[in-house]
């Protein structure tokens, strides 16, 4: 009968064998193994530096098209914009100092005016403040000869209101600059836009800045309330041209909002390359397209044109 003893002789002999085996294993294995671990890291260093010299080489020839793009900006665009006025409005947080400056440096080189800057605060598209906006639309507030569409859509009342006061309508006087005071004020006091120039008057054409995309349960809502404006910006006016980053043209962000609609497509000019010099470009070029009844989409996405037409120089 095998007793205990057997069992444990057995057991020793078995954990004995494992404890040889990982020895001679090792031993064995150990050179082989280890110079293969060490030429596969040398492989990936050698890739990684080749990355590397590939990504310097991508920027180094990256900054030479936007410095070449920022040189030539100036003869591209000049006189595209000659006697026109353009109103700038930033509709998102995120579009930097940089970008509103040199789009506003480009619009004078191509003889075009700001005649101001306002910015839109994520008030202005928030349900939170729909009640307060449509009672200063609807109020007595309200300055006089102002025509609201027959709707109750709050983003629609707005836009109507504040394109009517802000655009010049082709062929036609412009509005009072009093009623552009009063809209602004009454706007600015509801915490849903602010005005970032020492004055606004009324333009022919509105460049609207925007970044990005809204995210969340009612990111299309938001943007469809800023689509509004625009849609209403463009109406009143001589035209409109939205401009912002890649991101800016995905579903829910301003420029994929225009462009995903047809009609407001072939009437709304759009570019998602602001950022980059040749974006800039392309947003000075649309405003002279608007301006001959033209709109395009323009930038690195999905069908889009680089850059609108450059108008022919005068000799």
């Amino acid at each position: 009968m095998i007793d205990f003893r057997y069992h444990l002789v057995s057991l020793i002999a078995v954990f004995l064998a494992i404890a040889l085996g990982l020895v001679i294993g090792a031993t064995q294995l150990s050179g082989p193994l280890l110079d293969n671990l060490q030429g596969q890291v040398s492989s990936l260093q050698e890739d990684k530096r080749e990355l590397e010299d590939t990504t310097q080489q991508l920027q180094t020839q990256v900054d030479t098209d936007q410095a070449f793009e920022s040189a030539v900006a100036p003869a591209l665009v000049r006189d595209a914009l000659a006697g026109r006025s353009v109103l700038l409005v930033v509709a998102s947080e995120d579009v930097t100092t940089d970008t509103v400056e040199e789009v506003t440096a480009l619009v004078t080189e191509a003889g075009g005016t700001i005649t101001g800057q306002l910015s839109i605060a994520p008030e202005y598209s928030d349900p939170a403040s729909e009640s307060g906006l449509q009672s200063y639309v609807t109020g007595p507030g309200r300055p006089a000869g102002v025509t609201l569409p027959e709707t109750d859509d709050t983003g629609q009342l707005v836009g109507a209101l504040l394109a009517q006061v802000l655009m010049v309508p082709a062929g036609a006087p412009a509005p009072d600059t009093a009623a552009v005071s009063t809209v602004l004020a009454g706007l600015s006091a509801l915490d849903v836009l602010s005005v970032d120039s020492t004055a606004v008057t009324p333009a022919d054409f509105a460049v609207v800045l925007t970044d990005g995309a809204p995210e969340g349960e009612d990111a299309a809502d938001r943007t469809g309330v800023l689509l509004d404006l625009v849609t209403a910006l463009d109406a009143a006016g001589s035209g409109a041209v939205v401009a912002g980053d890649a991101a800016s043209a995905a579903e829910t962000g301003l420029v994929g909002a225009v462009r995903a609609d047809p009609g407001t497509a072939t009437a709304i000019s759009t570019v998602d390359n602001v950022t980059s010099p040749s974006g800039q470009i392309s947003t000075v070029l649309a405003l002279g397209s608007e301006r001959e009844g033209t709109s395009g989409a323009y930038g690195t996405g999905e069908d889009t044109q680089p850059v609108p037409p450059v108008p022919p120089t005068t000799p």
